[in-house]
């Protein structure tokens, strides 16, 4: 029978596929697909695991006191019987050797399906064996965890191998920012996940990718069961599972459709982005890896806007980049983008993008109340001088093959600006000393704080540049946890408080003299494209799979037309509505 899940629409297009869950688990666990030369490697990795658990149930058995022996020793019995189930131990192999899941992936996948098993059983006492199965499995996983680092995982096309030309779609509860990593470079088509926001680190990579998702769809994980097929509508924030023949057709048909106009944007790439009334537009692409570069060249990005830094740190137990990797990396992007201008902004760990280990801190996401409002981006780098030392001169010797920018995240307070110029003064210094060449780097500013937008011309007496991050800003100047569904409903990037520090932000730095960009995901949402170049914003960064329809839309544009019609917009209690009259003024 077909089920329909709703959720929030992040990424536009129709998915149609198999599900492929990962479950969730209490215990951080690495989800990528082995290659199939791997999986005996993998199996004996699960083995070694799986005798280190009952080495310790054997010893903690032995220890235990006599007073409470017979009731412990009989709980400890369970786990042991549990351990050695076929029913968890072969199974648990059978995902390795069909799916070619990690060892960890397989064994949280088995989970799910017991637990699924045992939250249907009638019987009360049996029902809560759940709970006994869920600690066996997490002392399995983190066994796994001390093992030597794993292979590398599989190459891309690896997955295939157990769904023949089945398209697969990520189903989960949520998706960690390093497992998207990994799934970034995989075959999915679609994500769904229960939990999230329209600008969570999930919504914001499957945009990257130009797939369909749906996020913060509740019971999906619950719901849709590995290999079941769904429906993804990235439009409506609708799953299906198991259509009907005649849905399925319908969203095949609209399928077709989509890759007719994607088609037709794609004749744009290489177009001038112009105006109609003559007025330059540079569309500048958002990256997070070095190999990105080669699909914001593709794109027709006349530049990389935002280089992502913080995920050359991410997914590394914990082991931060040396400055050399780091080096290697940034050059990597600089000689791709042949002479085209780099912004590569310092690390932003923090918030939703916690670090296994946040070096002499070791602050952790979950130890932390507020992590948005806690130790991150350049708050974290100032604390860190070393670590913010080794990035500074790495990104400053890469820029001896390019041209190089440097963007510095949250920055909020005077005495921070003076910090980072000290910082990279001193970075500068020290390459003199050992005779390492590097040119002088433009150094700018997010704006992503209101207090940084209230200050902006203050800040552009020490930066160079700014580039509005309207994620963020959003979130704070709403007091609004971007990544929590329960009040997703309430992030809004057309709210009036918004729009100002917006118009503001740009009107002063364009007052100055000094360029201006937005980064944020309002850059490549075709729904403010002319609202923010009646702003006079004429820099946009954005994922390279939304450069073509920008430049559509700026291309149809009349800058000097739009202008007149800003104040009606920023004035109006409802701007969205307001703004439907730039489009009035757009020649068609």
């Amino acid at each position: 029978m077909s089920i329909q899940v709703f959720g929030l629409p992040v990424s536009r297009g129709v998915a149609i596929g198999r599900a492929v869950l990962v479950a969730s688990s209490r215990v951080d666990v690495a989800h990528y697909f082995i290659d199939p030369a791997d999986v005996d490697h993998e199996v004996s990795r699960l083995r070694d695991a799986r005798n280190e658990v009952a080495a310790e149930l054997v010893t903690l058995k032995s220890e235990v006191p006599e007073e409470a022996h017979a009731e412990l020793v009989a709980l400890l019995d369970v786990h042991l019987m549990l351990l050695h189930d076929e029913l968890l131990a072969d199974a648990t192999k059978q995902w390795i050797a069909e799916r070619h899941y990690n060892a960890e992936w397989a064994m949280s996948a088995q989970l799910e399906v017991l637990a699924r098993q045992f939250d249907e059983m009638e019987d009360d006492y049996l029902r809560e064996r759940k709970a006994d199965i869920e600690q066996v499995v997490e002392r399995v996983l983190k066994a796994l965890s001390r093992q030597a680092t794993p292979s590398e995982p599989g190459a891309p096309g690896a997955a295939r191998d157990f769904a023949g030309e089945d398209p697969l779609i990520l189903v989960a509860n949520d998706i960690a920012p390093a497992d998207m990593l990994q799934f970034k470079r995989s075959v999915f088509t679609g994500f769904v996940t229960d939990v999230g926001g329209r600008t969570s680190h999930t919504a914001i990579v499957a945009r990257s990718m130009d797939i369909p998702a749906v996020v913060g769809a509740r019971e999906a994980s619950r719901i849709v069961r590995q290999d079941d097929w769904i429906v993804v509508d990235g439009d409506a924030g609708v799953i299906i599972v198991n259509p009907s023949p005649i849905v399925l057709e319908e969203y095949r048909f609209r399928q077709r459709q989509i890759e007719l106009e994607r088609a037709k944007l794609n004749r744009l790439r290489h177009t001038p982005s112009v105006t109609l009334d003559g007025q330059a537009v540079d569309l500048l692409a958002n990256i997070e890896l070095p190999s990105d570069a080669a699909a914001a060249i593709d794109a027709g990005a006349v530049g990389v806007g935002l280089f992502r830094s913080e995920f050359l740190f991410m997914n590394r137990e914990g082991q931060l980049p040396d400055e050399n990797e780091q080096f290697e990396a940034y050059r990597a992007v600089v000689l791709a983008l042949g002479g085209l201008p780099v912004t590569i902004r310092t690390v932003d760990i923090g918030a939703d993008k916690p670090l296994e280990r946040m070096s002499n801190h070791e602050l952790r996401h979950e130890h932390t109340l507020n992590p948005a409002l806690g130790l991150r981006a350049i708050r974290w780098s100032l604390a860190e001088p070393e670590m913010f030392g080794q990035q500074l001169r790495a990104i400053l010797r890469a820029s001896a093959f390019g041209k190089v920018r440097v963007l510095v995240p949250m920055v909020a307070h005077l005495t921070e600006v003076h910090q980072i110029r000290q910082a990279l003064d001193r970075a500068k210094e020290e390459l003199r000393d050992k005779g390492q060449p590097y040119t002088e780097v433009e150094l700018g500013a997010m704006i992503e704080i209101p207090a940084a937008a209230l200050m902006v011309s203050s800040l552009l007496r020490h930066f160079d540049f700014v580039s509005i991050g309207t994620n963020d800003l959003i979130q704070y100047t709403l007091a609004i946890d971007r990544a929590d569904e329960a009040v997703s409903h309430l992030y809004d990037p057309w709210h009036p408080a918004v729009l100002r520090l917006i118009e503001q932000t740009i009107a002063t730095a364009n007052a100055m003299g000094r360029g201006v960009s937005v980064c944020g995901e309002m850059a490549g949402d075709p729904s403010f494209t002319e609202l923010l170049l009646a702003m006079g914003l004429r820099s946009f960064s954005m994922h390279p799979a939304q450069i073509a329809s920008i430049k559509q839309r700026v291309l149809r544009a009349d800058a000097r037309a739009l202008h007149g019609q800003v104040g009606a917009v920023l004035s109006a209690e409802a701007p969205e509505e307001a703004c439907a009259s730039l489009m009035k003024a757009r020649p068609h």
